[in-house]
């Protein structure tokens, strides 16, 4: 299946062999070159060994998401090659350095069937003639990979100088193997034609990951305080905001385990601190009991989840969308709590900055939920969208005056108390974590028992009419209307591009970003007027649908659902619409 303008290549080897490297070398330099791209990272949970992939869409147009085959596969090892041989497009080509391959009789039939063409390039013999080390290697296939793409050098030895940067003594080998590996012989091979991108600032562009891109909307929305304990595929947050503490004052700490991450960041914000913590669905597990209690004294909470797959370790370093549930029904008791999904960087950006502005007007936990195909993957935009005004809900000033220990959980129509820091006036109260009365103590009276419930509960009504309906995509009068949340958006907007060119079915797209509580006014006119409705999520049992089907009562007939780790590629959504013509 090819896709008009779009060119892929893949590079795979073992788990610390530079496969992410040379990918990342690749999409910048293609990024610098006028073209866009979307990296796909895929690796083992090993240190060392097993195969990793890094693959890259390319296109003259944005892209945000990933096919399911390639047109080049570039291969280290030959784990590898067997692994992803048959993730070859038909007519594409294979260039490699595995010595004395052979191929077995499937490998041969599925290379024949399909006419694949296959290069061996001796790249660690021409380092060590070159004067180099094996290593180096890397750099002589990341140029026989830039002749493929027919670019010029010029562009390709600015990046490897920039890289090698600080070691200045490696330039110039590293340079005469990128050389070396233009040059080889590759005139068998077929090239695209890539279409160049006719702006004269497309170096300019951003390339960043979702996990950047919430950790540079964490310090956009003034957070103060990050804690975390290490867990794919959130680990990057920490990472990265820990690499930039010095420029932005941020205190950033690496806790023992999720429970004292969760509870650490509770005192932080009780005390005023804008604080985040980020994990993925098994951390969140630990943490949920510091969630309830968030609830009950009515603290503030933001906490990132970067789904994988479970349950239990499940699939670490692989993608899933099935903690919805888990996010929303966190937690013991009842109380009123917010559930947002992000879908790109831009979208990572802007709900890390709402969550905050969230969770401190109605003193309520915001969870936040990416997945490892947002968390990790590379996307490519000229700017990021605007910053987003801090509102704290903090009294201060005059507004303390005349404020007593009775206000801080004071009976309001809305649910919502004033709010002041501890200190920051005469008036006192107790954080207490059983039931109680409006200054914080202990009460188990049923009166005022229920009395303070219903207050909680209470501010999901207005925090439902803060929200943002879903957003509709694509034909006004489609033939097929489909309905998701998280990273589908992505594949579902390249898929409607694609199928617009072709003159295809005319496809519609409703989009959950604000998942809970649920906005039902949009998907509801949207559900009347399909003619044929599909939900879409990557996980097994439809866990937004289900929530929608709880709360307006349209069943959800036709469901395409993914739960193997894997993304929503393009193949999989075009070949489910082409099914049903």
């Amino acid at each position: 299946m090819n896709f008009k303008n779009r060119f892929v290549v893949k590079v795979v080897g073992e788990s610390g062999q530079g496969v992410n490297s040379i990918g990342e070398v690749l999409a910048k330099a293609l990024k610098d070159n006028g073209l866009f791209i979307f990296g796909y990272r895929e690796y083992p949970s090993l240190i060392k060994g097993g195969d990793a992939s890094y693959q890259i869409d390319i296109n003259n147009q944005e892209i945000k998401s990933s096919s399911a085959q390639c047109d080049v596969l570039m291969c280290l090892v030959r784990s590898s090659f067997k692994k992803y041989l048959t993730s070859v497009r038909k007519n594409g080509s294979i260039i490699h350095s595995v010595v004395k391959l052979t191929l077995t009789p499937e490998e041969e039939f599925f290379v024949k069937e399909n006419k694949i063409n296959i290069e061996f390039i001796p790249a660690k013999d021409i380092a060590i003639e070159l004067g180099g080390k094996r290593i180096m290697s890397n750099t002589i296939m990341l140029g026989a990979i830039w002749q493929i793409f027919g670019l010029e050098i010029r562009k390709m030895e600015d990046n490897i100088k920039e890289i090698f940067s600080k070691k200045p003594d490696v330039i110039e080998i590293n340079l005469k193997c990128l050389n070396a590996g233009f040059n080889y012989d590759l005139s068998k091979l077929q090239r695209p034609k890539l279409e160049i991108r006719q702006t004269e600032n497309f170096k300019d562009d951003l390339l960043m990951s979702g996990n950047h891109a919430i950790s540079l909307g964490a310090i956009a929305a003034g957070v103060r305080v990050f804690y975390a304990y290490p867990m794919t595929p959130s680990s990057s947050i920490l990472s990265y905001l820990s690499s930039v503490y010095h420029e932005t004052g941020m205190i950033v700490k690496q806790i023992e385990d999720e429970i004292s991450v969760a509870n650490m960041a509770i005192g932080s914000m009780h005390m005023g601190a804008r604080t985040m913590i980020a994990t993925s669905g098994g951390g969140f597990d630990l943490m949920t009991e510091a969630v309830s209690l968030t609830g009950i004294t009515e603290t503030p909470f933001v906490c990132v989840i970067a789904q994988r797959p479970g349950p239990g370790t499940g699939l670490p370093t692989w993608t899933s969308a099935s903690d919805l549930n888990l996010a929303i029904y966190s937690g013991h008791g009842e109380y009123t709590k917010c559930v947002i999904a992000a879908h790109d960087i831009a979208s990572c950006y802007t709900v890390t900055q709402q969550a905050f502005n969230i969770a401190e007007k109605y003193q309520i936990p915001v969870i936040i939920l990416t997945e490892k195909q947002i968390a990790e993957s590379i996307f490519q935009v000229d700017k990021m969208p605007q910053d987003i005004p801090i509102e704290r809900h903090i009294l201060e000033g005059e507004e303390l005056k005349n404020i007593t220990s009775l206000d801080r959980y004071k009976n309001t129509e809305s649910g919502v108390s004033p709010r002041w820091l501890p200190g920051s006036c005469d008036a006192v109260f107790d954080a207490n974590s059983d039931e109680h009365l409006s200054d914080g103590s202990l009460t188990e009276d049923a009166f005022p028992a229920k009395e303070i419930y219903q207050k909680r509960i209470r501010k999901e009504e207005y925090l439902l009419k803060d929200l943002p309906e879903p957003e509709v995509f694509g034909s006004q009068d489609p033939d097929i209307s489909f309905v998701g949340w998280g990273s589908v958006k992505n594949t579902m907007l390249d898929v409607m591009d694609i199928l617009n060119e072709r003159g295809k079915k005319k496809i519609a797209y409703l989009h959950y970003e604000y998942v809970y509580p649920l906005k039902i006014g949009v998907f509801q006119n949207f559900a009347k007027n399909a003619k044929k409705l599909v939900l879409i999520e990557n996980n097994a049992t439809g866990q937004l649908g289900n929530l929608i089907t709880s709360k307006t009562g349209v069943l959800f007939k036709n469901r395409l659902m993914k739960f193997d780790g894997r993304p929503f590629f393009l193949e999989d959504i075009i070949e489910y619409i082409e099914s049903e013509e």
